[in-house]
């Protein structure tokens, strides 16, 4: 939406379907990432339509576009929010096939469940706005940010995901979410200040990428032609939403 939040019209919209031609007891989930609340709105529009028991757990599904079936597979973990421990037991049967490998099923409460899910692509979006503006000081001082990437991410407690600097990131997750967390704290009165910085910076780096072309160029406009390699946010995807 214009103002950052979400928009989970849909999802109530679907919520009052279910209300209106539930007939007996059902687990309801809701695997879109949504904002911390709104396992509220859902299981009281239900309330509203039927007086049919039912459950609701929010499962916020960790899917990477050009990835989908892995993750699918073989997910790092499983995120189950409900206020009932009898459905963390049916939850827990539903994904035993895909946790052969070890049990990574975590329980939590529905609010939890939904602040987990923001907070991970969040804290993604952080790793390579972070790396982006290393990179620009290491154009400052001379120093290489592929060495300082591997350096980094040799360390066990960081790790070597996310650290690549480049244009900076898009698709249809990080910045929709930075901007619903963003919108979440300014309800609550907490001003998520490195949400607001990481999202700056990635504006910045695509603005300073373009910078660098237009003085590369420079004075040679009319005889220089440019192919663009991919319009997609990422590879192995089509998507070109909010790609930079």
């Amino acid at each position: 939406m214009p103002d950052g939040s979400a928009d989970v019209s849909a999802i109530l919209s679907v919520a009052a379907d279910i209300g209106e031609n539930l007939s007996d007891y059902r687990i309801i989930a809701t695997k879109s990432t949504v904002p911390i609340g709104t396992y509220k709105k859902v299981t009281d529009i239900i309330k509203s339509k039927t007086e049919t028991p039912f459950d609701y757990v929010s499962n916020p599904e960790f899917l990477k576009e050009g990835a989908a079936v892995e993750d699918f597979m073989r997910p790092d973990r499983i995120i189950i929010g409900t206020t009932n421990p009898a459905v963390n037991e049916k939850m827990a049967q539903l994904y035993s096939p895909f946790m052969r490998r070890g049990n990574r099923i975590l329980f939590m409460s529905p609010a939890s469940a939904e602040m987990t899910k923001y907070a991970a692509n969040v804290m993604l979006a952080m790793r390579i706005s972070f790396m982006n503006e290393i990179s620009a000081l290491c154009e400052k001082v001379g120093a290489n940010v592929e060495q300082i990437r591997q350096g980094i991410g040799s360390d066990s407690r960081i790790g070597r995901s996310f650290l690549f600097p480049g244009v900076g990131f898009g698709g249809s997750c990080f910045p929709k979410d930075i901007r619903a967390l963003i919108h979440t704290g300014a309800e609550y009165g907490v001003e998520m200040m490195i949400a607001k910085s990481v999202q700056q910076v990635n504006i910045s780096q695509q603005e300073r990428f373009v910078k660098r072309v237009e003085d590369y160029f420079a004075g040679r406009e009319d005889r220089t032609v440019l192919a663009v390699w991919g319009l997609s946010f990422k590879a192995k995807t089509d998507d070109v939403r909010e790609s930079p």
